[in-house]
């Protein structure tokens, strides 16, 4: 049984920093891609950031050069380090494998001063 397990979440001010893990269990975890997603209160769950087996990485408009993905195949975790943090980054954020219905239970972010 796969189980992505999402941490580091939490409440921060306008322009800090954070970073969230995800830690896989269950199966190979080398060989997927791996995505943040996140959703806001109303809104549709969106992806923020991917990451692919071979560490090709892409991101949504709206965190380029403020939030980077990566992933660290001996831990079974990838991460989401985000910075410059604004008041709309607030979402629960999930864990994704790609290509899968293996989903976190997803961590909350909070921006606000």
């Amino acid at each position: 049984q796969v189980q992505l397990v999402e941490s580091g979440g939490g409440s921060v001010q306008p322009g800090g920093s954070l970073r969230l893990s995800c830690a896989a269990s269950g199966s190979i975890f080398s060989i997927y891609t791996m995505g943040w997603y996140r959703q806001a209160p109303g809104q549709q769950r969106e992806l923020v950031a991917a990451i692919s087996s071979s560490g090709t990485t892409n991101y949504a408009d709206s965190v380029k050069g403020r939030f980077t993905i990566s992933r660290d195949n001996a831990k079974s975790t990838v991460y989401l380090q985000m910075s410059s943090l604004k008041p709309e980054d607030t979402a629960v954020y999930y864990c994704h494998r790609e290509r899968s219905s293996y989903w976190g239970q997803g961590t909350q972010v909070t921006v606000s001063s």
